[in-house]
């Protein structure tokens, strides 16, 4: 079965593909229409579905697999389905793994790693503040994705992204010795665990009412007084410096830190959590464009159009 990475324009399917987000629209004249994203294990496509009716309506619900009859189109040198027909589909006939876009990174191979650089750690303090989150969060730190849609947005994402930056944590203190190598390890590996219950899980990814009112940082911050009382080193520096690190590590109040970095280790937090975020978001976009083409305007980078090389 061709999957949603391989379709070229002129391509016709009748295919079942996973709902992940659907808008309504209006044309000019005042007829309505969806906006269609859809999803297998290969990746996720926009489709226009003209015409819609109330039966289809009913049909194409965000976390369903639906069938659709649909062709691929070129638009603007993007790939856009049009959708012509949508029927229900028995969901308890779905094999998930199907429609569920994954970490290229095996979750064993993951585990091994966050095993190797926990045991990095050698402040007994902070080794005992990271085991006690990822213990909190339990299964759902290699489970869950780091964002909803513009990066790490798969199955194991999460620990994808916080162990990306975990390794580049270690290349930088190498290259600056004067960083605190385990005030920096335990941030990376830790700041965003408030993922867990922001967000409503792997497959259909929605915010929960928890993290639209109260947010990652907020939540993680208050999980982590928890676990410092827990092992009776809520008073130490150790628990206060890591506080900070989930408090400032987006960088600026705009973007949703309470603080700014105000210690050094917070500050390079700040710049590899961007860094490794920007890096992955432009993986996705360039993967996605032909060599002498430009992406889509990319909303996370300023909504800028970046040019993919033909060599």
């Amino acid at each position: 079965m061709t999957k949603i990475h391989d379709f070229k324009a002129g391509d016709r399917f009748i295919r079942p593909l996973l709902v992940k987000e659907v808008k309504n629209g209006t044309t000019s004249k005042g007829a309505p229409y969806l906006t269609v994203t859809v999803q297998d294990s290969s990746g996720t496509i926009d489709g226009k579905f003209w015409d819609i009716k109330e039966e289809d309506r009913k049909v194409i619900q965000v976390g369903m697999v639906v069938q659709f009859t649909f062709e691929v189109l070129d638009y603007n040198h993007n790939l856009q389905l049009r959708i012509n027909r949508a029927e229900a589909v028995d969901q308890n006939k779905i094999d998930l793994s199907e429609y569920t876009i994954s970490s290229e990174i095996p979750e064993e191979e993951r585990k091994q790693e966050l095993r190797r650089l926990v045991n990095s750690i050698s402040n007994p303090n902070y080794k005992k503040l990271v085991l006690g989150m990822l213990e909190k969060v339990g299964l759902k730190y290699m489970t869950y994705p780091a964002a909803s849609r513009i990066h790490h947005n798969w199955l194991g994402g999460l620990s994808e992204h916080s162990l990306s930056m975990a390794q580049m944590a270690e290349e930088v203190c190498k290259h600056y010795p004067q960083l605190n190598h385990d005030l920096l390890i335990a941030g990376a590996l830790i700041h965003d665990v408030g993922k867990t219950a922001e967000m409503s899980g792997p497959i259909t990814t929605e915010y929960t009412l928890e993290g639209k009112l109260e947010g990652h940082i907020s939540i993680a911050n208050g999980w982590l007084s928890e676990v410092a009382e827990k092992v009776g080193i809520e008073g130490e520096e150790e628990a206060v410096l890591l506080h900070h690190m989930i408090l400032s590590h987006h960088g600026h109040h705009e973007y949703g830190s309470p603080v700014l970095p105000q210690v050094q280790e917070a500050e390079v937090l700040y710049l590899i959590d961007n860094l490794d975020a920007r890096m992955n978001t432009l993986k996705k976009a360039l993967a996605d464009t032909q060599p002498g083409q430009f992406t889509q305007k990319i909303f996370a980078l300023d909504n800028r159009q970046f040019y993919k090389p033909k060599h």
